[in-house]
């Protein structure tokens, strides 16, 4: 009930909107009560008195109220559709902004298609809650009101025999939804898992087919595909039970009706006219009624969907601005410093254990060390992708902690190991770096990172549509169109992670001639395999076991006969 009333106070901001469909479900409702009353006139006053003149007026009044109830029916679902639409499209972008403000271990460790799921697929569900749900409810609700007071109205006799069932009716939707409640979550979570396997399946493609693996891949499809319409299935079974024994009980109303009015009728206490209208309203009753089970159906598969939708509105990011964070009034210089700093992802797994490092504004320095030693990790922390569980980061003697998080990631440019580009042309992709960049800014950043040749190159320079994650670009190209990226954004402080490890020799010497002029004067991070492009720096960062064990320049290194010697030896085999 919580995750109802959180949706339905997305409405607050279109008020208006929700009046006048209200206002239009008000009136349809009303001219639904008017065609029983004609129907009554016509056969006890046309046809059995015979007072044929009042059948015209009683006529027109029949195709009157049916226009009107057909003419607000319809202002009823466009206005309604506005607004569902309007307020599915507020929770969708409240929820996408959500996942923009999460830290990265909430995308870590959970499939990119589970999340997708939730944006897309949930959201969805949970917009039935405004096209049925609301509308369906409100509608119902008002008819079945206005039908009760006529009922009352005419024969409060026959009006308490038509509410004999509505006990049971009651009892019966509260055991339904119970039931249904957890099948429905059972769903969106057999969904939210086809949708991740899927997204996986068709994002490795390629090594399926390098593998021939389509018909493995096709039993694993199938398993998910079943394990889903088993799921729907479940609670399909119970609405096959829930909603025709919702209807007899309804029924049981109309034989008790018939049962008494008919003695009534012969008795002279009600005529033929009175009975079927009383008969005519007592259908509309139960149709609402109907109908509210039907929402209720439908509401459960909705609410099962909102709870994943909130969860994601409801998580609380790991890394967030504290509350006196502050933008420094002087601009970065970058002066950077860890200060025995600890951190591990999974506890009793320390992967930094006392890193203690001062690193000069405008110094560049290079991490290096055997896989899983904790270089990676120490740029993640530097950008706050996580925060340190011991010590801290300091830029320009400020606790980075201290910095709004926007800020902070403004002043450092980051080229990633694997290049991500987007589904896009390369000038798409380029203005990444800088939205307000112009021809010129973009040309002698790709220029400089030895891009704009191959970029002249393609069918349509820089214009060309490049394919999801620059599918249509080598590895090479797509690291050069990264690093022209972070060029765009002009950061203080420069973190490459393995930049040049996937560029041919050519290449790769070119790109550090570029770098070597445009890191001038600002804090460098480089951390790469390929050691030899390490001679250039001004100081080599050797992490092992998650901690600094040598520091200095590539011969004094060399020279001591420790961990960096015994990389340099296996890796050129000297």
């Amino acid at each position: 009930m919580n995750s109802l009333v959180r949706v339905l106070d997305y409405l607050r901001p279109h008020r208006t909107l929700a009046g006048a469909t209200l206002l239009c479900a008000v009136c349809a409702t009303a001219m639904e009560l008017v065609p029983p009353w004609a129907i009554k006139v016509i056969i006890d006053d046309v046809i059995q008195a015979q007072q044929m003149k009042l059948l015209p007026a009683a006529l027109a009044l029949l195709i009157g109220a049916y226009f009107l109830k057909t003419l607000f029916a319809s202002l009823r679902i466009r206005l309604n559709n506005r607004l569902e639409q309007t307020v599915v499209h507020d929770l969708r972008s409240h929820v996408f902004a959500a996942l923009q403000r999460l830290s990265l271990s909430y995308f870590e460790n959970r499939s990119t298609g589970e999340i997708m799921s939730r944006v897309i697929n949930d959201t969805e569900h949970v917009e039935r809650i405004f096209i049925d749900g609301v509308e369906g409810a409100l509608t119902a609700g008002l008819t079945l009101i206005g039908i009760t007071v006529m009922l009352f109205t005419l024969n409060w006799k026959l009006a308490l025999l038509a509410l004999v069932p509505i006990p049971l009716l009651a009892l019966a939707a509260a055991w339904f939804t119970t039931r249904v409640h957890g099948y429905y979550r059972h769903i969106r979570k057999q969904a939210a898992e086809l949708n991740a396997y899927l997204q996986d399946a068709l994002s490795g493609i390629r090594e399926t087919m390098g593998f021939m693996r389509q018909g493995y891949e096709q039993q694993r499809f199938n398993r998910w595909s079943k394990a889903y319409s088993d799921a729907n299935l479940k609670a399909m079974l119970l609405w096959s039970v829930y909603s025709p024994g919702m209807m007899l009980l309804g029924s049981l109303g109309t034989v008790l009706i018939l049962w008494y009015g008919a003695g009534e009728v012969t008795a002279g206490r009600l005529t033929i006219g009175e009975l079927v209208m009383f008969l005519s309203y007592l259908a509309l009753f139960y149709t609402p009624i109907n109908q509210i089970h039907s929402v209720n159906h439908m509401l459960q598969h909705a609410l099962a969907a909102s709870e994943r939708v909130f969860d994601v509105l409801d998580t609380v990011p790991e890394v967030d601005d504290r509350p006196h964070a502050r933008e420094p009034s002087s601009p970065v210089r970058g002066d950077v410093r860890f200060h025995a700093v600890q951190f591990c992802y999974r506890p009793g797994v320390p992967v930094l254990k006392d890193v203690s490092v001062s690193v000069a504004a405008g110094e560049r320095v290079a991490l290096v060390g055997p896989s899983g030693a904790g270089k990676s990790t120490i740029l993640k922390l530097l950008m706050r992708f996580y925060d340190v569980m011991g010590g801290s980061i300091t830029i320009d003697g400020v606790d980075i902690r201290d910095l709004p998080l926007s800020y902070l990631r403004r002043q450092i440019g980051f080229v990633q190991q694997e290049p991500f580009l987007f589904n896009g042309t390369v000038w798409d992709n380029l203005l990444y770096g800088d939205l307000e960049a112009d021809l010129g800014r973009i040309e002698a950043a790709a220029k400089a990172a030895r891009a704009h040749d191959f970029i002249m190159q393609l069918p349509e320079g820089y214009n060309t549509w490049i394919g999801e994650r620059g599918v249509k670009l080598s590895v090479g190209q797509k690291q050069r169109l990264s690093i022209t990226r972070v060029l765009l954004k002009d950061p203080p402080i420069v973190v490459f992670d393995e930049a040049t490890s996937n560029i041919d020799t050519a290449t790769e010497v070119q790109i550090r001639e570029a770098l070597a002029e445009l890191t001038k004067g600002r804090t460098t991070f480089i951390i790469a395999h390929r050691l030899s492009t390490l001679q250039d720096v001004d100081r080599i960062l050797v992490i092992d076991g998650g901690r600094l064990v040598e520091e200095g320049r590539h011969e004094e290194l060399l020279n001591r006969g420790g961990v960096y010697a015994s990389l340099y030896e296996a890796q050129f085999q000297v």
